[in-house]
């Protein structure tokens, strides 16, 4: 097929070239930032002092040559900032973001896990579902995927999860306090269960994932936080998962890359305790796919294309709600459950937390 350039806007043309060149650069730049990381360079500069090439090579035992590009191509990002004479510096909003991993701001685990869906096996995967509808299994990815799924949420949780999101259930929190059980569903590497394990001592938790390797890494995570005597961790989907009842059951980021999220609220329903509730902490999203069409969708559909769509067409049922389901849409899948009690209980830039009850 040929394009008739007499039917083309030139100004148009070239303001969609802008925006290509934009993100051209921004996936180059991808896996150098997490090369800044690796090699520790962004730690090296997180003092804020300016540094020549030289200087860093000399910090972080690297090649001057490589590092001075490496320098170039961060500060043309705006990652850096250059203070002239090849004299190179970090921000301390620059260090949050690429240097703090306990910052609130920080984003390199988003780096890692769109990365991990780059390499050719991962394509071939994925133009496979995208040919034959059956989905890409979540273990079936790159562990890059998992570790920074669990980089990329953490920071939020931990600014959000304990401060804001469950003093906004309905008693959570006074249940919690005087030893509630919480179930933690889809609990990857464990990074919520074992936060609301420190936070509150007398209650007793348990995360569940389908994922050995990651529930083997959450066990870890327990020990090294010295909580592995309340918060535990087992292998167990969210249709047959036991125990209970539960004062609190949470899905974080995770319902919608289920196969089958109503049967996953129904089984929940029948553990949950008298009085209590399913917490649903889901990406940000409006109903209307206008209202997404913004970065934040942006970020949000791709990993619903790459991820979380064809993860929930490989299970049983494929319901495949996608990252950007939006309230109406799961408040029809609570409903449908079981579940009478439905609201928005809180909201950050980046995530909608809901509260279902009986």
């Amino acid at each position: 097929m040929s394009v008739d350039m007499s039917a083309v806007d030139e100004t148009k043309l070239n303001e969609l070239l802008g925006r290509v060149v934009t993100d051209l650069g921004a996936v180059a730049a991808a896996p150098l930032a997490l090369l800044g990381e690796r090699l520790g360079l962004f730690r090296a500069l997180s003092d804020g002092e300016t540094v020549t090439p030289g200087e860093l090579a000399g910090r972080t035992r690297t090649t001057e040559r490589n590092v001075r590009e490496w320098l170039a191509a961060m500060a043309a990002s705006g990652y850096l900032s250059h203070e002239g004479d090849e004299r190179f510096r970090m921000t301390p909003e620059q260090s949050a973001v690429f240097a703090d991993e306990n910052s609130p701001a920080f984003a390199l685990g988003g780096y890692q896990s769109f990365l991990s869906c780059g390499s050719a096996e991962e394509r071939d995967r994925l133009e496979r579902a995208f040919r034959d509808g059956n989905g890409v299994g979540w273990h079936e990815h790159h562990a890059d995927l998992f570790a920074g799924t669990g980089r990329f949420f953490r920071p939020g949780y931990a600014a959000h999860l304990v401060a804001e999101w469950l003093p906004a259930l309905s008693g959570v929190v006074e249940k919690l306090r005087t030893g509630g059980k919480v179930a933690d569903v889809g609990c990857g590497l464990g990074h919520s269960a074992v936060m609301i394990g420190e936070a509150f001592p007398d209650a007793r938790v348990t995360g569940f994932d389908t994922h050995e390797p990651s529930v083997e890494a959450a066990r870890e995570l327990a020990a090294e936080g010295g909580v592995e005597g309340r918060v535990a961790f087992e292998v167990a989907g969210a249709k047959d998962f036991g125990g209970g009842p539960y004062d609190l059951i949470a899905f974080f980021d995770c319902l919608h890359d289920m196969g089958d999220p109503v049967g996953a609220l129904a089984h929940s329903r029948e553990r949950l305790a008298e009085g209590g509730s399913i917490m649903l902490v889901e990406p940000l999203a409006g109903d209307r796919l206008e209202e997404n069409l913004n970065p934040v969708g942006r970020t949000f559909y791709s990993a619903s294309a790459l991820i979380c769509t064809p993860a929930s067409q490989s299970q049983e049922v494929g319901r495949a709600l996608g990252a950007q389901a939006g309230e109406e849409r799961t408040r029809q899948v609570a409903s449908e459950a079981g579940l009478t009690r439905f609201r928005r209980a809180a909201q950050t830039p980046f995530n909608i937390v809901y509260e279902a009850r009986v």
